[in-house]
């Protein structure tokens, strides 16, 4: 099997995650029977993975239960209704009805969604990151931009930390150079200043290109995530600390069948969409500690970044922070300022 690379750049990562494609698969419309509506919600996740049962399913039925089945959502795996490119267009249209996704997929038409993923340094616990969109307000901007795409934003939800794992030791800011890494959103552009290689690559190619050297490392959300993957099979290292506390997806709604809610509906929904956030980010952690613990025991090794490297991934992402601002200044641009005044308050500028 050949795997297809292609280098990133700033303006190659803008442009390329802005297309979106022509066609989509036309899907059956949602079911209303027994006073009750049914949404499907497709996710990136296939099924293999074990958070796509304990954190995905479970959401969904969730929302059925508190609701008495009023909403009733059905999971959908990745690429199950359209390929998981085209998911905001399918929400967007009308083909599928929510989503529970990764923000990074839509930031070269969303810019201010690579905020909602969450950027390196931002923040260490879940209690900063939900202070910074629900107390400062960074949601409320975040969801103007996605309803100008007809859709609703329902929130972020924490997949916890933002983990490296390496077939090179990386300590030093010099160990970046050349680095061939595996990675997507705001992160890539990182890495990128930081003198890494990034590609993107599928992640169904992804423990090939891993398995024959074709990237040295990459990043799937936290070790845990990363592990449902199968990463530590093909990889020598784990990097600590992890970039960031809590790397976030989402959960978005088209405008039609959100606006069809009634106002308890619409606030469980929100409401359900933040308790997850929680329990995610406690359940991940746990998993993460043990899989390290796993990782230690099957031979690999946990490396630890210098000071002046985290410093200087912390000094880029602030510089991609601002890239972001002057691309849109019209919603990354007001978030932008929001988290420069909350790493100000937190100390971390």
């Amino acid at each position: 099997m050949t795997i297809k690379t292609k280098p990133m750049s700033r303006r190659g990562f803008f442009a390329a995650s802005a297309g979106a494609a022509a066609a989509t698969t036309l899907a059956a419309p949602p079911a209303i029977a027994q006073g009750g509506i049914t949404w499907r919600m497709q996710t990136h996740w296939p099924t293999g993975n074990w958070y796509y049962e304990d954190v995905f399913v479970k959401f969904c039925n969730r929302v059925t239960e508190a609701t008495g089945g009023e909403l009733t959502i059905t999971p959908v795996q990745n690429d199950g209704i359209v390929p998981t490119g085209e998911v905001l267009n399918a929400v967007r249209r009308g083909l599928l009805e929510s989503a529970f996704i990764y923000p990074a997929y839509w930031i070269g038409r969303i810019p201010v969604a690579g905020h909602l993923n969450g950027h390196i340094g931002a923040w260490d616990r879940h209690e900063e990151m939900h202070a910074f969109f629900y107390e400062m307000g960074a949601i409320d901007v975040i969801r103007e931009a996605y309803a100008e795409q007809g859709v609703y934003q329902a929130g972020p939800v924490s997949y916890s930390g933002l983990t490296l794992y390496s077939n090179k030791p990386l300590v030093t800011t010099e160990d970046f150079s050349g680095w061939r890494v595996r990675s997507t959103g705001a992160a890539a552009l990182v890495f990128a200043k930081m003198g890494a290689a990034p590609v993107s690559i599928p992640g169904g190619e992804l423990y090939q290109a891993l398995q024959t050297g074709v990237v040295e490392g990459a990043h799937w959300g936290s070790t845990s995530t990363g592990w449902g993957m199968n990463f530590q099979e093909v990889n020598k290292y784990i990097i600590e600390p992890d970039l960031l506390g809590h790397l976030n997806g989402e959960v978005m709604v088209g405008l039609e069948p959100w606006n069809a809610l009634g106002d308890d509906l619409k606030a469980t929904f929100n409401e359900i969409v933040r308790a997850t956030s929680a329990d995610a980010s406690a359940h991940f952690l746990h998993q993460d500690l043990l899989r390290k613990r796993d990782f230690a025991e099957m031979g690999g090794e946990l490396v630890q970044l210098d000071q002046q490297a985290q410093d200087n991934l912390r000094q880029y992402s602030l510089e991609v922070v601002d890239d972001y601002s002057e691309q849109d200044p019209k919603y990354s641009g007001r978030v932008g300022e929001m988290l420069h005044e909350f790493l100000r308050v937190t100390g971390r500028a």
